[in-house]
């Protein structure tokens, strides 16, 4: 058997032409339709659509975090969460017969979308060294493998347990149970490589991790900052939420150093009257560029200039909300007169005359909120820029009332879930005597590793079992090489998966794939058909259940995949494994017990739309040291390139999610036919000698001194301020070094790599 055609045909030559169109509207309807064509999911693909986000008994969009339209909206969907579902609602199967006809070396050398466009996987499979081929196993004897594998540890801090987005509430639960009753807190997840210093700042400044506005505030709110975020491609379904915004007069802040599609204009698809008219309604009323990581100063500047009015007008603050319900406001005052206009201007790239009119949106709103994704955290200082955020709030009482308050945006569609309910290798004292309380285990006290310090221990040998649940390990993590020998260096890996990918080609000594159901799919245990639960960027809980017949009937739920490790790792064990997979509801029952907010959660979560956990400092109730939000007062970092370097941010193309990809093309960024590029600015360009779609070399330096390089990556000139560049993961993540993560929050800075780009040799 040989590679498909369509899956070897070389693309078309490289194309740029800027987008000049609306987000959304006929562009993407025409993008779906071709997909769903080129899927052949004529009939499946509509009915999905038709079912996707739904309270009536549909199932969750596994793409991003958005929270559902409050108003039960039939269409409450996107161009991605489409693409996202048909994926994996694809006829093409991974069966032994594949397996039988291409060895793992011959594999390794496809395309990332070669190997996800073979289809979904359909048995339990075992690496044979000897054939350098996976063959067929059944489940027990995988358990029983990986089981066994775990009782051997010499120590159960040589197993990790990595936890992408994907994975539902239940299945969540039942996983961080499993680890904690081995004796490890070893869970990292994909939050350590994208908002952990978002949780870690709210932490901090308001003693939650979370966000505290909710959609019903977006409806209500003055002004919207929106801050490091790809809205169009990253969270379609925020689109609607801006548009409204704009239609009732609200201020829409977009600050990027790209401008992106979702800052202009958009034609939302289940608005039929502008579809039919192709009439656009804008998306923002101003657009801030600053230089890559300049967003701290340029929010230090808007501080400024509120300090700087109220001493004409006190009431630029909210003094009332400050005395009573913050704490730090001196100091912070003291290092925003410190800072001096020149070095704000300097630091974020951005001229006071700008700074002072985002200041005056800020300063004339009554009601703002701030929203912030990756550009803002994968950064050395996203802590500190996380609570500048918060800083701002609290000048002027925009927190615990409706229509204000932080508001990061999650990229997967259960990634805050998965912290809420157990994934967190530091995890709290509370958690942990609740969980030994109602479950009667004896939980680790240590913290565990996270993602970086995951990879580390792997690479050293210290880590020997690797489980990774979901998602696409070997892309997604920096340092590729470096966490490729990690993985190989495993006496174990064991995947959970529903498409082939990259993961299954990079494993330990011995390897497993465990192929487990879509989202999108009826899952059926004892006590009948079975639905999971999932947590949206706004904290609200709600049922996904699938509609489609299993693409195998040798598919496992992942809770039952769970329980199957768990019983074979864990013989001696007193948790009930097998009866919790019977009935997912005896899950929520324990889950009920164990975390805050989840009290009666199987009535709650059968409500229409389920349930918000509550929010203290929502109420004005914080977790802090001093009970009151917390000012911070951090000096601003030298974000400026050395002379000769640029900085360099990693991004998603729009024709991708996460680590899968669905064609070369970024329709909204005007690119057919390329991923190998880098955006740079045209005087960047001319000053190195290169033209558009020259080939050049690019080398990260890292904080150690060590370099990484990527040749032939072909330049494309673009709006984006000098000294800076962009380009697309996971081909970039090659470039950040395994040790360039913040200080701050363990994070890897992909979104602040110091680069030169030089024309290639000929």
């Amino acid at each position: 058997m040989k590679e498909p055609e369509e899956s070897k045909a070389e693309p078309g030559a490289p194309e740029y032409r800027p987008y000049r169109h609306p987000a959304a509207g006929w562009g993407a309807a025409k993008s779906v339709t071709r997909f769903l064509v080129r899927a052949g999911e004529y009939v499946d693909g509509p009915r999905a659509v038709m079912k996707m986000n739904h309270e009536d008994g549909g199932f969750d969009c596994p793409g991003c975090a958005w929270p559902d339209d409050l108003k039960g909206l039939k269409l409450d969907l996107c161009e991605n969460g489409i693409k996202h579902v048909t994926w994996e609602m694809t006829r093409k199967r991974v069966d032994r017969e594949f397996f039988a006809a291409h060895t793992v070396t011959e594999l390794s050398g496809w395309s990332d979308f070669a190997l996800e466009d073979q289809g979904r996987l359909t048995e339990p499979v075992v690496y044979d060294p000897a054939s350098d081929r996976y063959v067929p196993i059944g489940w027990q004897e995988a358990f029983e493998l990986a089981g066994r594998a775990l009782r051997e540890l010499a120590d159960p801090d040589q197993a990790a347990f990595y936890t992408s987005g994907r994975l539902g509430n239940e299945a969540t639960f039942l996983y961080q149970l499993m680890a904690r009753e081995l004796g490890t807190n070893n869970l990292p997840d994909c939050s350590n490589m994208c908002h952990e210093a978002s949780g870690r700042a709210l932490q901090a400044a308001l003693g939650t991790g979370k966000g505290t506005v909710d959609l019903k505030d977006w409806e209500s709110a003055d002004a919207l900052f929106i801050l490091g975020v790809n809205a169009a491609s990253n969270a379609p379904r925020m689109l609607t939420a801006l548009a409204e915004a704009h239609k009732r007069g609200a201020q829409i802040v977009h600050v990027n150093p790209l401008v992106e599609a979702a800052a202009r204009r958009a034609i939302i698809p289940h608005d039929f009257v502008d579809m039919a008219l192709n009439r656009a309604t804008a998306t923002s009323t101003l657009n801030v560029q600053p230089r890559i990581g300049g967003d701290m100063a340029l929010l230090r500047g808007m501080a400024k200039a509120i300090l700087a009015e109220a001493e004409r007008d006190p009431k630029a603050l909210d003094q009332l909300f400050i005395e009573r319900h913050t704490s730090g406001f001196e100091a912070y005052r003291a290092v925003c007169e410190a800072t001096s206009w020149a070095e704000i201007e300097r630091q974020s790239g951005v001229d006071r005359a700008q700074i002072l009119n985002v200041a005056r949106v800020y300063r004339q709103a009554d009601r703002s909120i701030v929203s912030w994704c990756l550009g803002v955290t994968q950064h050395e200082h996203g802590v500190d820029t996380v609570r500048e955020i918060v800083n701002l709030l609290l000048l002027r009482g925009n927190l615990g009332r409706e229509g204000a308050g932080p508001s990061p945006v999650r990229g997967h569609s259960n990634v805050q879930g998965n912290r809420t309910c157990g994934i967190d290798h530091r995890p709290t004292e509370e958690f942990l005597a609740r969980l030994d309380e109602v479950c009667g285990i004896t939980a680790p006290r240590a913290h565990g590793k996270d993602t970086v310090a995951t990879i580390e221990a792997m690479r050293r040998g210290e880590v020997k079992v690797f489980v990774g649940m979901g998602g696409n390990f070997a892309l997604a993590a920096p340092d590729t090489p470096y966490t490729y020998a990690a993985l190989r260096a495993c006496e174990l890996t064991v995947q959970v998966s529903t498409k082939l990918n990259r993961s299954h080609l990079v494993h330990g000594r011995r390897a497993l794939i465990l192929p487990c159901l879509g989202r999108t799919e009826k899952d059926v245990q004892r006590a009948g058909e079975q639905a999971t639960s999932v947590e949206d960027s706004m904290s609200m809980v709600h049922l996904s259940r699938g509609m489609k017949r299993p693409a195998s009937p040798h598919l496992l739920s992942e809770p039952a995949i769970v329980a199957g490790l768990a019983r074979a790792a864990l013989p001696e064990s007193r948790t009930p494994w097998a009866w919790y997979v019977e009935d997912y509801d005896r899950i929520r029952d324990t889950m009920a017990e164990v975390l805050d907010g989840f009290e009666d959660f199987n009535r709650r979560v059968r409500r229409p739309l389920g349930f918000r956990i509550k929010q203290p400092a929502r109420e004005l109730v914080f977790g802090t040291p001093t009970g009151r939000a917390e000012f911070s007062a951090a000096p601003l970092p030298d974000v400026v390139p050395a002379p000769g370097t640029l900085a360099l941010g990693t991004m998603r193309s729009h024709d991708q999610w996460n680590t899968t990809i669905y064609s070369e093309d970024d329709r909204y960024r005007g690119i057919k036919n390329l991923r190998t590029l880098v955006f740079m600015n045209p005087d960047d360009m001319r000053e190195r000698g290169v033209g558009e779609f020259d080939p050049v070399d690019i080398t990260a330096t890292a904080k150690d001194g060590s370099t990484r390089s990527v040749q032939g990556y072909l330049a494309v000139p673009y709006d984006i301020p000098r000294g800076c560049a962009a380009g697309y993961m996971p081909e970039l993540n090659v470039l950040c070094a395994i040790g360039d993560f913040s200080t701050q929050s363990d994070q890897p800075i992909m979104k602040h790599l110091k680069v030169t780009v030089v024309r290639s040799p000929a």
